[in-house]
């Protein structure tokens, strides 16, 4: 089945909960691959639903379960107003995100003072299946992403390049130090994203379909997502480091001016050049 395909079918199973939903439900968002139709036959169905008071997990249980959703249960910190509800229907995994509309507003609030989540982009690119006129209200303040947001993100994500002796690279190279490159080299692949979208003024999405999700970007290195793959499955720790810093060292260049990027322009070409030596 293609992804169109597979989309217009879990977007009808989506329908089906949203219209078997009570009225007092104010605005239900389709997101992720199924909003953009990119879904495969392992896509799960995400769904925002937004009431107008906050509801316990009893409720939001209940009220799934109203909806034919079984197998339900849930995931993430318990007790906050984000309540978190997941199940099959139709024998396809579903997520349900119950937001208040109060927290809702919040929400998008926090995204224009720095927030990392992937919200931003889930309600951009969303799709509304019952809606008051919420959705188009935040996805027309989502259509502006403020250049001194963009500057912040970036500056932000380049702060840890620098600070201490490039050299120190070379302690991740150590024998049986695998986990701790991997999780250095994780975060560095993240921040690169995190500068890449901002550069663009893109609302930065998940790290799933990166390479799908970067193509249609205007600013970036080469072979952005292709290049994080390869360092990160590289069996060579010694390569896959300096495949990773040289993205790196190639992402800030294309970023403008500021302390944290002025500083890891030289902090990662003194560390490439470092790791470039001992592979001689």
């Amino acid at each position: 089945m293609t992804a169109t395909a597979q989309s217009v079918e879990l977007r009808s199973i989506a329908q089906g909960i949203a219209d078997a939903l009570p009225l007092a439900v104010e605005e239900v968002v389709l997101t992720g691959s199924v909003s953009r139709g990119v879904a495969d036959d392992i896509s799960d169905i995400e769904m925002l639903i937004v009431t107008q008071g906050e509801l316990d997990i009893g409720d939001c249980f209940s009220l799934a379960a109203a909806c034919g959703v079984t197998e339900l249960g849930t995931w993430g910190q318990q007790g906050v107003p984000t309540k978190r509800v997941s199940g099959y229907r139709d024998g396809v995994p579903v997520e349900l995100i119950w937001w208040s509309r109060a927290h809702a507003e919040t929400a998008i609030d926090a995204v224009f003072a720095g927030d990392l989540s992937a919200s931003a982009d889930a309600i951009a690119n969303g799709v509304a299946l019952r809606t008051s006129g919420l959705l188009a209200q935040w996805q027309e303040r989502l259509r502006h992403y403020p250049d001194e947001l963009a500057k912040a993100q970036i500056e932000d994500a380049a702060l840890k390049w620098g600070g201490f002796a490039p050299a120190g690279l070379l302690t991740l190279l150590r024998p049986r130090e695998r986990l701790a490159l991997l999780e250095w080299m994780v975060d560095d692949a993240s921040r690169v994203v995190r500068i890449v979208f901002a550069l663009n003024r893109v609302w930065q999405p998940t790290l799933k379909r990166l390479a799908d999700r970067a193509a249609a970007l205007t600013h970036k290195p080469e072979r952005l997502a292709e290049r994080i793959e390869e360092a990160l499955t590289e069996p060579d720790p010694h390569r896959a480091l300096l495949v990773l810093t040289e993205l790196q060292a190639e992402t800030v260049a294309l970023a403008p001016d500021g302390p944290n990027i002025n500083r890891a322009r030289k902090w990662l070409s003194d560390g490439r050049e470092i790791l470039v030596q001992q592979r001689r």
